[in-house]
């Protein structure tokens, strides 16, 4: 099956380029409500699914044992940017486990903020605290001193750890991970692919708590008021996530992968969504998110205007003109299951 074309890149009134893609929301029992394209072939979610490979952190009482504040927990969900009070938590959370950055097996990159990136440059160098992926990687040092397993290796698949977060992977997907779903990350964790239709049931569980256990629940009920009362931290300056999450509170989770995924929960509602661009357009999947909110979530006028303007955001070149914009297709607008 070939996904459509979802949304499509303006460059004054003609169509310069377009993504494809899929789309899938659905409530805890897998009913879905909205459905655009392939579904059920599985995909990789990368850093989308970081809200479910936290609730070990929880489950196992890491984050009781540790003192982890919200701020923390959050960071334990995030793709941060690398900015200074991202890098300073992070250094914080492998204090209170008595570890330092050298038990980091995330690896390292400049912060993905610019000015973070510049401001660094001008005295050191980037460790791998500025790795999106630190938070999540100490909250799974975090389990293993909570579980009394040694961390190193943490990272491998056959660990304690990351078969904890597989098992959780499967209850809340439905999805039985077998070995040939499993690749590696790009912070060397694995990744396990799933259909979009079953990522989005996951997400629709992790936030209304329903077919999951109460201690479970409990521990998605946590983590969602962090992410909440915490969204800078989830992500970072300017970043979509970040303005989402401030803008709706525990309305709605967004969390956005690699390679053009992103995936969501609307507590309130029970539901879950689950994105997927062909290209692995982040921009794309941006759009599509902001679309959905807007479709779903009862809206103030200040809420409706601030999703509609990031679901067509105009282009501008380097002086600041416009010169276009993106727009979704029929196949997002008009579709209803």
């Amino acid at each position: 099956m070939s996904n459509p074309v979802v949304v499509e890149v303006l460059r004054g009134g003609l169509v310069e380029s377009c993504h494809r893609g899929a789309v899938a929301v659905v409530d805890a029992e897998g009913k879905a409500l909205f459905t655009v394209g392939d579904v059920t072939r599985p995909i990789f979610p990368r850093s989308a699914v970081k809200p479910l490979q936290a609730l070990p952190l929880v489950e196992t009482g890491a984050a009781d044992r540790y003192a982890l504040r919200d701020t923390e927990l959050a960071l334990a969900c995030a793709s941060h940017s690398g900015e200074p009070a991202h890098v300073e938590g992070v250094a914080t959370m492998l204090a209170k486990i008595g570890l330092d950055p050298s038990a980091l097996a995330c690896g390292t990159h400049w912060p993905n903020s610019q000015a973070a990136a510049f401001a660094l440059a001008r005295t050191g160098a980037p460790s791998a605290l500025h790795n999106n992926c630190s938070g999540k990687h100490v909250g799974f040092l975090c389990i293993a001193g909570a579980m009394g397993v040694d961390h190193v290796g943490y990272w491998r698949p056959d660990h304690a750890v990351q078969r904890e977060v597989r098992a959780v992977l499967e209850d809340l997907t439905g999805v039985a991970l077998s070995q040939d779903r499993c690749a590696v990350d790009g912070c060397s964790v694995p990744t396990w692919a799933a259909p979009l239709e079953s990522l989005a049931r996951a997400f629709a569980k992790f936030g209304s708590g329903h077919s999951l256990g109460s201690a479970r629940a409990r521990a998605a009920a946590r983590l969602r008021a962090a992410c909440a009362q915490n969204p800078w931290y989830v992500a970072g300056t300017g970043r979509f996530c970040t303005e989402v999450m401030q803008l709706l509170g525990a309305r709605a989770l967004a969390k956005t992968g690699a390679e053009g995924v992103f995936c969501g929960a609307l507590p309130e509602l029970g539901l879950g969504i689950a994105i997927k661009c062909d290209d692995g357009a982040g921009r794309a999947a941006e759009v599509i998110m902001a679309a959905l909110l807007a479709r779903f979530l009862r809206l103030n006028d200040q809420e409706r205007a601030v999703l509609a303007r990031l679901a067509a955001p105009t282009l501008r070149n380097w002086n600041g003109i416009e010169v276009g914009a993106l727009r979704l297709t029929d196949a997002i607008e008009h579709t209803v299951v």
